[in-house]
């Protein structure tokens, strides 16, 4: 992991980026809900991810996840807890296979862990070791494709895009032993609705995650974006979910 200077203080400018219908799950011990955001300029999934979760109320999508362990999905600490996940799907509504969430725990920042009530059959994802800088990443979500808050809802086909890890510098507010800074900008990057997705590295079949979307600037895809970086928390991951199942390949 790349050493970083810790900075606490995250101004109020950031914007964070889940889904209002599962941010307002269990009002009694959560935030007020975040603003809704989704990936701006990706393009439509080019295969089927099988460890990628949508966090639901009423069968409505409101942040992402990703499975690392066939009880456990990781997602964003502000994402509350949701009724259920649809895991494994390219489509939010339909596909996959869908599972009741019976708890959550905070792993730390804005990431926590939901547990799942019955087991997913579907492949998780390990997570990476490393997140340096200059690595390839992939951004992975159903948030909203256009960067104007209200433009338009959660799109049905899951997005991706491609981007990289730069210098926590780009990101103001950034706590730098624990997050990491996504490129974007010119309209490209997480929005309203990507919230606790995934940022992943490797390739088809190879797979290992590196971070969960966090927060953006006020304006969508107008700058780089803060993901948790769940390399820096692993191994208390690992700790929680048993460790085999996650572990890197």
């Amino acid at each position: 992991m790349r050493k970083r200077r810790l900075l606490t203080a995250v101004p109020l400018a950031f914007l964070t980026l889940a889904g209002t219908s599962v941010a307002n799950a269990n009002a009694d011990t959560q935030p007020s809900p975040p603003p809704r955001t989704n990936i701006v300029g990706g393009v439509p999934a080019t295969e089927t991810y099988t460890f990628m979760a949508s966090l639901q109320n009423g069968g409505r999508h409101g942040c992402g996840g990703s499975l690392v362990a066939p009880t456990w999905v990781i997602t964003a600490t502000h994402c509350g807890q949701p009724a259920q996940v649809r895991i494994g799907t390219q489509t939010y509504n339909a596909g996959g296979e869908v599972r009741q969430v019976s708890g959550r725990q905070v792993i730390g920042g804005d990431l926590a862990i939901l547990r799942l009530s019955s087991a997913s059959t579907m492949k998780p994802i390990p997570i990476a070791q490393t997140a340096p800088v200059g690595s390839a990443t992939r951004l992975i979500g159903w948030g909203q494709t256009c960067p104007t808050r209200g433009c338009g809802g959660a799109p049905i086909q899951l997005q991706q895009l491609d981007t990289t890890i730069v210098a926590d510098s780009r990101c103001s507010g950034i706590d730098a032993a624990n997050e990491i800074c996504t490129d974007g900008g010119n309209g490209k990057g997480a929005c309203y609705g990507d919230s606790g997705g995934p940022a992943v590295t490797g390739g088809p079949g190879a797979w290992e995650l590196v971070g969960a979307t966090s927060r953006g600037g006020q304006t969508c895809a107008q700058g780089p974006a803060i993901y948790s970086d769940t390399a820096a928390y692993r191994t208390r991951i690992l700790q929680i979910i048993g460790g085999a199942a996650s572990a890197t390949r």
